[in-house]
């Protein structure tokens, strides 16, 4: 059992939309990551997400609105939600999500990552 120093784990990576698992519990994992630009147009169908802003602004647009996500504030996307989020600037995000989880959802593209890093 060690602890886990958010700040330590951002500065290992620099790559967007790469999620980093640092963390499992309960068949869930903890994951770190960046985000700048807009990502692509997704659902879980099968699991509910949460987005921690650790740094940064993520606006979460949902097909009838978009909703300001500041740090220290988190959101969760119900499963089957359509969902894309969207960061102005780079913004640093703590996702907690079920381990089988793939970040595109129902959508596979060059942002599908099938195996992710553990730091």
């Amino acid at each position: 059992m060690e602890k886990v120093i958010i700040a330590e784990k951002l500065q290992l990576f620099s790559e967007y939309w790469s999620p980093k698992i640092v963390g499992e519990l309960n068949g869930q994992h903890v994951k770190l990551a960046k985000f700048q630009g807009e990502f692509v147009w997704h659902k879980h169908d099968n699991e509910d997400e949460m987005f921690l802003v650790v740094e940064g602004v993520l606006k979460m647009e949902l097909r009838d609105k978009t909703i300001e996500i500041n740090k220290n504030e988190f959101l969760i996307v119900p499963k089957g939600t359509e969902h894309r989020p969207v960061a102005e600037k780079e913004v640093s995000v703590m996702l907690f999500e079920p381990s089988t989880t793939l970040n595109t959802g129902d959508m596979e593209n060059e942002l599908t990552k099938h195996h992710l890093e553990k730091i």
